[in-house]
């Protein structure tokens, strides 16, 4: 199509799009068939027409699907597969590899020679979408610079008290120049984007990690960790004590571990933060964990459970004394149930203590304890304490030994309810541990009311997932009947730029409650073994971790290969 007809179809489009006042666009029309320039060209350069309504003009004529660049964040690997001066040159941001697949963004739509060049670079089928020029020229300015230069402008509006630090000052520091570096505003403009770009994508932890040449800065977003834009080297020492001093750690200490913590508000909400050190060969490594209170589910309801999990769980914690144990492995959101349980149980007429190592989260009218082995105040002696301060619910953070586990089976057994966690893979494997910590299993069937097992399963992103057919060879390698999915839809994940083109959006618990009734205490108090009670508790109705998580697959929420992956041991 020649540059008369493409002009005169643009100037249709435009006019049935009330995107400018008729007269405005035939002037400009005119001055492009004058020139020999593009009519689309002199409406942006001047003007006339927004971003917005040139990128879906474009769309429309082009039949090119259309896409907003304004909250998108850049895959570095993907942006890793083109040569950033031919992306510069073409005015294109790759968006997501997938496959032989990958997807462009186009300021340009009509720059076919962009297109062939990037193909024949990276040997794979490129799909254009198209974008506003503008938007993909500050991504490329932003992310495609040196990694310095990146951070520098990550967030070009963050000014050093769009971070405020609710945290003391460290004290009596001897290395003057260290603290100096440390305040220097490039340092601070560098950590401040640090965080809030953690913020921003929902991230649990940050990892600084040092490498012999490089930093390496990762992400953990829905319990997977992604590598970011790495600040320089030469800036390591200054931004770890940086950290420091907002911890109120010992900045001229790098040879032993150290932890602290300290609350940052940004983006309008407030966030404590806590901080580890760990000295490596190249320097310190830094884990900074991300506390956002406002995450927390204010109850069971919002935990979004299957019905017969939510009943058994209420029941539970409804009762006036007894044990409940939630087990699970490391960052299995065991705490956070265990919260979203006192938060129901929070009312004025009850008395509510923790014993916690650490207190992640401080609850409102809860009396929360901190663990300090170092000077005896252990699980056990906290626990022996708390039981003199008149409790109706006491939370134990993690029952680690026998003498915690005795104390915590007496206080069930006299009238309080006992809340607690254990590191068993099932619900059935959590009496077993009670046993083997030596409780006696008359005491453990008299006290015991549910064990509880539970992994985080990722969501998949709603915008972008996309249909799937899994081949029944599949799922009878996996021992999973074809029957289970006969009838349902089932999807896959894509990515997008509203999951940062991970496919997944948010996370969900998969919950096996293993209800102590009175078939399971005798079985408790013949001491019989773990399988068997477990095979008992399904003949009577519970769901096992993996046929929970197919439930979810079923109902659309996340994927097979998903579900296989947070119930491996299965």
């Amino acid at each position: 199509m020649d540059k008369e007809a493409s002009s005169s179809k643009l100037y249709d489009i435009f006019v049935r799009r009330r995107v400018a006042k008729p007269e405005v666009l035939a002037e400009a029309r005119q001055e492009a068939e004058s020139t020999g320039a593009r009519f689309e060209k002199i409406l942006l350069e001047k003007n006339l027409i927004a971003g917005a309504d040139m990128t879906l003009t474009l769309s429309e004529y082009l039949n090119i699907p259309p896409i907003g660049l304004q909250h998108f964040m850049p895959d570095a690997r993907v942006m890793e597969l083109v040569p950033r001066e031919m992306l510069m040159r073409h005015r294109m941001l790759p968006l997501a590899h997938c496959g032989q697949l990958l997807t462009v963004a186009m300021g340009d739509p009509f720059d076919v020679i962009g297109l062939v060049s990037v193909h024949d670079h990276t040997g794979l089928d490129v799909v254009p979408v198209v974008a506003s020029d503008r938007e993909i020229g500050d991504l490329l300015q932003r992310f495609t610079r040196e990694p310095a230069q990146h951070l520098e402008d990550i967030l070009r509006d963050v000014a050093e008290s769009d971070v405020e630090v609710g945290s003391a000052q460290a004290e009596d520091v001897s290395l003057e120049e260290m603290l100096e570096s440390a305040e220097e505003a490039p340092v601070i403009r560098i950590v401040n984007s640090i965080m809030v770009e953690a913020l921003r994508k929902h991230a649990s932890d940050i990892h600084i990690e040092p490498m012999e040449k490089t930093v390496r800065l990762r992400y953990r977003i829905d319990g997977i960790l992604y590598e970011s834009s790495s600040p320089p080297k030469h800036l390591q020492a200054a931004i770890s004590s940086r950290i420091k001093i907002m911890a109120n750690l010992n900045i001229a200490e790098r040879r032993v571990p150290q932890d602290g913590r300290c609350k940052i508000r940004a983006l309008n909400k407030e966030v404590d933060i806590r901080v580890s050190y760990l000295p490596t060969v190249h320097g310190e490594k830094i884990v900074m964990r991300i506390l956002d209170k406002a995450s927390l589910a204010p109850n069971l309801d919002a935990l979004h459970l299957d019905p017969r999990s939510l009943t058994n769980l209420r029941y539970a914690i409804s009762q006036p004394h007894g044990m409940l144990l939630v087990t699970g492995p490391t960052g299995s959101g065991k705490t956070t149930t265990l919260y979203s349980a006192l938060q129901e149980l929070n009312q004025p007429d009850v008395n509510i203590i923790t014993v916690e190592d650490p207190v992640e989260y401080q609850l409102q009218g809860i009396n929360q304890v901190q663990t300090h082995s170092e000077i005896g105040l252990t699980f056990a002696a906290g626990l022996r304490s708390i039981l003199r301060q008149d409790p109706d619910i006491v939370l134990i953070g993690e029952i680690r030994d026998g003498e915690t586990a005795s104390i915590a089976v007496q206080a069930a057994l006299t009238g309080h309810l006992v809340l607690s966690t254990l590191h068993t893979n099932d619900a059935a494997g959590a009496i077993a541990r009670m046993v083997y910590m030596g409780i006696e299993p008359f005491l453990l069937a008299s006290s015991l009311l549910m064990t509880q097992a539970q992994r985080l399963y990722r969501k998949l992103c709603p915008a972008c997932k996309q249909p799937q057919q899994i081949p029944e060879e599949l799922l009878r390698a996996n021992h999973v009947d074809p029957e289970k999915f006969q009838e349902a839809k089932l999807f896959q994940a894509r990515g997008c730029p509203k999951c940062n083109n991970n496919g997944y959006k948010g996370r969900g618990a998969l919950m096996e409650i293993l209800m102590v009734d009175e078939a399971i205490r005798e079985m408790i108090l013949k001491n019989v073994n773990a399988s068997v009670i477990r095979a008992e508790a399904v003949k009577n109705g519970m769901l096992t971790l993996r046929e929970v998580g197919l439930l979810r697959v079923s109902e659309g929420i996340s994927t097979f290969e998903e579900i296989l992956r947070c119930t491996g041991g299965e």
